[in-house]
């Protein structure tokens, strides 16, 4: 069973898997080195960021083999991040449809897949903020850019639900949730119809 707890920066998810995941958590990436000019090279950029969250995908399935559990910090499938900076004018359709089109492909191979349970938190904007200010330990680049991002993310995970009823919980549970395999983790046609209901930026308020 996999496990992935989403949320914008300092909203309380890294804190929520160490407290419930224990050695379980897969971690999320850190920084790389080589990552391509979307600019320059939309398309390599596009494969580069499909591949990352394949590997971190193969790490949970690795956990779960062993363990017969994982629990993410933020969703392997992290082809929201691309679709929410597009909702908010940070990103071109170009950038998202590049993406979408690597992602796909991962997904069509079997590569990645959706998890058995999502748990997303939400935060206070300005809760947020002094949170941040308030923790010395980790640097949080960009992040007035996430809280923006926090509706959009929260769209998503609302079109996730729609599509996969009951797979997904919003706002962060005192306990672990029971978890139980379920079925379409590779369904490509549930990935394709989640797609094609997302809004476009115009229809989001």
């Amino acid at each position: 069973m996999i496990l992935v707890v989403e949320g914008i920066s300092a909203s309380g998810k890294t804190t929520w898997c160490a407290k419930h995941g224990g050695q379980q958590v897969v971690p999320e990436n850190g920084r790389f080195e080589d990552v391509p000019d979307r600019k320059r090279d939309p398309v390599g950029t596009a494969t580069f960021w499909a591949e990352r969250n394949v590997e971190r995908w193969q790490k949970a399935l690795a956990m779960e083999h062993v363990s017969s559990w994982a629990l993410c910090d933020s969703d392997p499938l992290k082809l929201h991040y691309i679709w929410c900076l597009w909702q908010i004018g940070e990103a071109s359709e170009r950038d998202w449809q590049f993406e979408l089109d690597a992602t796909r492909e991962t997904f069509a191979q079997g590569r990645i897949g959706f998890a058995d349970c999502y748990i997303v938190g939400s935060i206070d904007p300005q809760l947020a903020r002094e949170r941040a200010k308030a923790d010395t330990t980790r640097r949080r680049s960009g992040f007035e850019l996430h809280v923006r991002l926090q509706q959009t993310l929260l769209t998503w995970y609302s079109a996730m639900d729609a599509v996969l009823p009951g797979r997904v919980q919003f706002g962060f549970p005192a306990e672990m949730p029971a978890l139980k395999n379920l079925d379409e983790r590779y369904a490509v046609a549930v990935f394709d119809r989640m797609i094609a209901s997302l809004p476009r930026p115009a229809d989001i308020s």
